[in-house]
């Protein structure tokens, strides 16, 4: 038999509990919640104040993510390099399939190691990691081990080094994949006509891409970066020099028909210099005021 001192024993009357004949049913439903206005409230109590509080709703990172070619401004400090030459450029053969981008027979030539380690010397001639840097190489082996150079040769940690496994591939060359590097010639003299002119498709997986296509990724790896870093300096690294040359005259807002004026060699390495991007310039959408509303003509 249970006992306890009265005082601290209290007991319900068991029609409490159960249902009893003389209790009506709809009395004993439970309350029905509306799932959707439960979301609302928990989200206006919860989520607001920690966006507020960790600065995700600021100005400045709004506009990062709205990032457009030419920039308005860049909140970093980016460094562009090409890595050196590859195990295939070495034979002179033009390799863009992304299958084998991690290959080794996708990394640095011997010639290609000596390029990059020029390249390493003058990133630390122009300071570019004096107080720290963030390292962006393409996924592709080459790229890769490019890094790790650079990163050796500046006393960076290879913690910052970042490998970015898409928007830094090679150009896809589609049909052109396996034919000597003298055929790029024709794709350049296809992007001088349209940059929406891709290269004939091939069916072993290699894409084929446009110079549109190709700023379309670049433009997305900077606004990652614009929006993940403030006051940093990034080394971009990339494979070829399609990436970079196509990417700097997006920022310079040159005609993109015309990239490979830029061209950059193995091994080459530029400052982008935020005095050459084009003055921000207010659309004609949001200069025109309209006077006589609906009449503004």
């Amino acid at each position: 038999m249970l006992k306890c001192p009265a005082a601290s024993c209290s007991f319900r009357p068991v029609s409490s509990i159960s249902n009893p004949r003389n209790v009506v049913p709809h009395l004993l439903k439970p309350n029905i919640v509306d799932r959707r206005q439960l979301l609302i409230s928990l989200t206006t109590v919860s989520v607001t104040p920690l966006l507020e509080s960790t600065n995700i709703l600021s100005t400045s990172n709004a506009n990062a993510s709205l990032f457009q070619m030419p920039p308005y401004r860049l909140i970093n400090r980016y460094f562009l390099v090409r890595a050196g030459e590859s195990e295939f450029e070495s034979l002179g053969v033009i390799n863009t399939n992304p299958v084998a981008k991690t290959s080794m027979d996708s990394g640095l030539s011997i010639e290609g190691r000596r390029q990059t380690a020029r390249a390493a010397l003058k990133l630390k001639a122009m300071g570019a990691c004096d107080q720290s840097c963030w390292i962006w190489p393409s996924i592709t082996q080459r790229a890769y081990q490019a890094a790790e150079i650079i990163a050796s040769v500046n006393g960076i940690n290879r913690s910052l080094i970042v490998p970015e496994y898409s928007f830094l591939d090679a150009r896809g060359l589609g049909a052109f994949e396996g034919k000597t590097l003298d055929a790029v010639a024709q794709v350049y003299e296809a992007d001088n006509i349209s940059p929406n002119i891709r290269p004939p498709p091939i069916d072993d997986g290699t894409p084929n891409e446009s110079v549109s296509d190709v700023f379309v990724r670049v433009t997305q790896l900077m606004s990652i970066l614009e929006t993940q870093y403030s006051g940093d300096t990034v080394v971009i690294v990339s494979p070829d020099s399609d990436n970079l040359t196509v990417l700097q005259a997006g920022l310079l807002g040159l005609d993109l028909r015309k990239h490979n004026d830029l061209f950059f060699s193995p091994g080459e390495v530029r400052e982008v210099n935020p005095d050459e991007i084009p003055a921000y310039k207010e659309p004609a959408s949001g200069a025109f005021k309209c006077s006589n509303p609906p009449s503004c003509i």
